[in-house]
């Protein structure tokens, strides 16, 4: 069985154990992720199952929306609630200074992934080092900040909503606004709401032909789809160089062109 859906992870799991109750729910075997959210975090969480678990990186999962709230005057190694080591009872700000702040982090952003962080470096995820006490050789990454919206202020606790390139971190952003409001703080809970345009549906299966980040293009013998025939130049409707996904009835492909060749990426996956 393919499938692609969306499902909710919920908080203090990690999305490989929740993947786990994933595959014993459903009774599969091979399944897998995108967008790996630790376990302080909660929301949408892409699955695919079997063939299906090859097209992650053709969807389309920018940009990301996520609800935060920034808890001020705390300092945490994680930059969550986990990890605390320092609590300053802060007077509280006007609103309209933490607005001027959150305009200026709009756009394109420059920051350091947090340590703990599903970041990987030299092979590992950062947050095994960080466990360790070590710090994770990260470089500095770039972010677009697309929008903001200040859901509520009781102070210390601002509530905000986001949405974020593909590759940023709701808690990079935190950590950004608190320096330039010269304090420290972290991130109290976060949860993401959507991916591109996967949300969270009660973890309907999905139409994957939908949320490939590719062109359709179209093949004079589609037979040949089915036989994983090798495919000409002059077969297809478009012929500019690209990836796109062939399709007919049960089936679709992927493929490439060239420098006027075309070969397969993926062939014969089925619909579900």
């Amino acid at each position: 069985m393919n499938k692609l859906f969306v499902a909710y992870k919920p908080t203090q799991i990690s999305s490989n154990a929740f993947l786990s109750q994933i595959k014993k729910k459903y009774k599969i075997k091979k399944a897998g992720y995108s967008g790996t959210l630790d376990p302080f975090a909660k929301g949408v969480l892409i699955i695919a199952f079997n063939q299906y678990t090859k097209l992650f990186r053709f969807l389309n999962k920018s940009p990301k929306t996520y609800r935060a709230t920034i808890w001020l005057g705390v300092k945490s190694l994680s930059l969550d609630t986990q990890n605390i080591k320092e609590v300053k009872i802060l007077p509280s700000f006007d609103l309209e200074q933490i607005k001027k702040v959150c305009e200026e982090l709009l756009g394109e952003v420059s920051f350091f992934p947090p340590q703990f962080s599903a970041k990987r470096s030299e092979g590992k995820r950062a947050y095994e080092f960080a466990k360790r006490g070590e710090s994770a050789p990260l470089k500095e990454c770039k972010m677009q900040v697309f929008s903001y919206e200040i859901l509520h202020y009781t102070h210390p606790f601002l509530s905000i909503e986001l949405t974020l390139s593909e590759g940023g971190y709701a808690r990079s952003y935190c950590e950004l606004l608190a320096k330039k409001l010269g304090i420290n703080a972290t991130l109290s809970s976060l949860e993401r709401l959507s991916e591109g345009k996967f949300f969270y549906n009660g973890e309907k299966s999905l139409n994957v032909l939908e949320y490939l980040n590719l062109k359709r293009n179209s093949l004079k013998d589609l037979s040949k789809l089915e036989n994983g025939t090798k495919i000409a130049l002059e077969e297809l409707e478009i012929k500019e160089d690209g990836e796109y996904f062939l399709e007919d009835e049960k089936i679709f492909s992927i493929i490439k062109i060239e420098n006027g060749k075309v070969e397969y990426i993926l062939n014969k996956v089925e619909k579900c």
